[in-house]
Formats: C-alpha cells, sequence, structure tokens
C-alpha cells in the first residue's frame, strides 16, 4: 500500500502561494488582493494486514489585503480583528513557555 498521506500532500504542496492570496478584486476604483494564513495537515495509519484510515484538515484565516488605488502606493491593510485572533493563542504559548523558563532558571 503507497502512502496515501504522502501523496495527498504532494498533490497539494504547490498550491501554497494560491492558498494564501486570492486573486485581484475590483471594487469601484480599487483593486484588491486578499491574503491569509492557511495550513493544512494530513495523517494515516494502518497494520500488517493493511487495514487503515487517513484523514486531513486544513484552515485559512483571512488577515489583510493588499489595496491599490489610482493616484496611490499599493497599501497593505491588516485585518486588526482576525490578527488578533491568530496572535491570542500565540501570546498565549510564548508567555507560559516563558514563565516555566524563568520557573526552571530560578531553581
Amino acid at each position: 500500500m503507497t502512502n496515501i498521506a504522502a501523496q495527498l500532500a504532494d498533490k497539494v504542496r504547490p498550491l501554497g502561494v494560491a492558498t494564501n492570496y486570492g486573486d485581484p478584486i475590483e471594487v469601484g476604483d480599487a483593486t484588491i488582493v486578499p491574503v491569509s494564513i492557511g495550513w493544512y495537515g494530513f495523517g494515516a495509519g494502518g497494520d500488517q494486514d493493511e487495514n487503515g484510515g487517513g484523514g486531513g484538515g486544513s484552515a485559512s484565516i483571512p488577515v489583510a489585503a493588499y489595496v491599490r488605488r489610482p493616484g496611490r502606493a499599493l497599501v497593505f491593510e491588516p485585518n486588526i480583528i482576525a490578527l488578533l485572533a491568530v496572535a491570542t493563542p500565540f501570546a498565549w504559548t510564548v508567555g507560559t513557555v516563558l514563565r516555566k523558563l524563568v520557573r526552571a532558571l530560578k531553581k
């Protein structure tokens, strides 16, 4: 049995840039290119009798957009709410690790 998870990952890997940058959208006189954070994962398992299973998942969070208006430079406009949603778990994790590191160094 070939590794299904590896085959799926090989098919999805080239989509990285297309996943994180959307197609340009014309809104009035402005051109908007949406930007997101995206990730995916696959897993599979089995036993000696080749019974097994697999699965996968992905997520995408819109974090900003590049906006071009006539006569103006290209501007990166962040989506503050999405950035906070992404940054909060990261900040919590870093804080927890630092707290444990400081406690370990004090001993």
